[in-house]
């Protein structure tokens, strides 16, 4: 995986995501849910999405393939797939899009299958919609899909209702159907967890396979990063609506460069290490309504300084990642210094 990740990143990206605003009006003011997001994904490529809930993860991903809940609107930026603006396309354009170049992968299976249609029938409709196939043709195409997800005996089970199928399965015959038309980007938000361990790693098996295989690019969306470890080329940290810091994987785990990915790195055991107790980040991340002034982070971060309490910093290099942090300022000065001079 790691090698298809370095040679896709050589590529001219698939997905462009540019400051992207994602807002909610209410009665008591517009809330920004998302808030200046930009990254790229090449063809082939997983990138990883993590942080905790409310980060802006899912909302980011719902942009991306235009289902956002109303009254969520995309507020500002821009997103283009294959150099293409999708952000500003009309409702019936944007499902022609979805369905044939973008898939979508649910965490819960059931909210993406009628409980009332066979499996069958459910992908045959969603083959025949993007596809210029006969029926025929559309359901050996999603025999071959069920086989190729692994769902054993397939001629049979394609007549067989969701609730006739595991977790597992269900799950499976979600990315089946993501996979209809054969599509260059999938969004799975979640998708793994619903799932016990086992099944989690056939899974995150397939769709790594599925990006060697098809070259699909993938947007990954999780708070576990055991699943993004194992999965994921590139990482994307967010934290209250911005990412916070972004780079390769391994990179990512093994030397954070933000505080936040420090913290969400040093709370997760390692086999090889004894400790008596693992580290937290203490507080919790703030409502919408909350988010302080300067770096959002800085009432949890132990490194802050005058200058993090009033000044928002935006992505910079760190190493072979960026982060949005004050300590990696190019001119050199860290955010302790910085306060310093603030206040002299």
């Amino acid at each position: 995986m790691a090698a298809s990740g370095k040679s896709a990143l050589n590529k001219a990206p698939l997905l462009e995501v540019k400051n992207l605003r994602v807002e909610f009006p209410t009665r008591r003011g517009t809330l920004l849910a998302v808030d200046d997001v930009s990254f790229e994904i090449a063809a082939g490529e997983v990138l990883g999405v993590v942080g905790e809930s409310g980060a802006g993860k899912s909302l980011t991903g719902n942009a991306i393939i235009g289902l956002l809940e109303p009254p969520g609107r995309v507020a500002g930026g821009e997103i283009r797939l294959e150099g293409r603006r999708i952000d500003n396309l009309p409702y019936e354009e944007m499902r022609k899009v979805r369905g044939a170049q973008i898939g979508a992968i649910f965490q819960d299976p059931l909210t993406s299958l009628n409980p009332l249609y066979s499996v069958g029938r459910q992908l045959i409709e969603t083959i025949q919609t993007h596809l210029p196939l006969s029926a025929g043709q559309a359901r050996q195409r999603a025999i071959d899909l069920l086989k190729e997800v692994g769902i054993p005996g397939a001629e049979q089970r394609i007549d067989h209702y969701p609730h006739q199928f595991s977790g597992g399965m269900r799950q499976r015959v979600v990315i089946a159907l993501a996979l209809c038309a054969g599509p260059k980007l999938i969004v799975a938000d979640e998708p793994t967890t619903a799932l016990d361990v086992s099944i989690q790693a056939q899974v995150i098996a397939l769709l790594k396979r599925l990006c060697r295989e098809h070259g699909t690019a993938v947007m990954l969306v999780t708070h576990d990063m055991g699943v993004i470890a194992e999965t994921a080329d590139r990482v994307a940290v967010m934290y209250a609506g911005r990412v916070a810091e972004i780079g390769p994987v391994r990179d990512v785990i093994k030397q954070a460069r933000h505080p936040y990915t420090e913290g969400l790195m040093g709370s997760i055991p390692s086999l090889g290490h004894r400790s008596e107790r693992l580290a937290q980040i203490d507080g919790a991340m703030p409502r919408l309504t909350e988010i302080p002034r300067g770096c959002a982070f800085n009432p949890r971060c132990g490194h802050r300084g005058q200058r993090c309490l009033v000044e928002r910093p935006d992505l910079m290099p760190a190493g072979s990642s960026r982060a949005a942090c004050w300590l990696h300022d190019p001119r050199g000065v860290g955010a302790a210094a910085v306060g310093e001079l603030a206040d002299a």
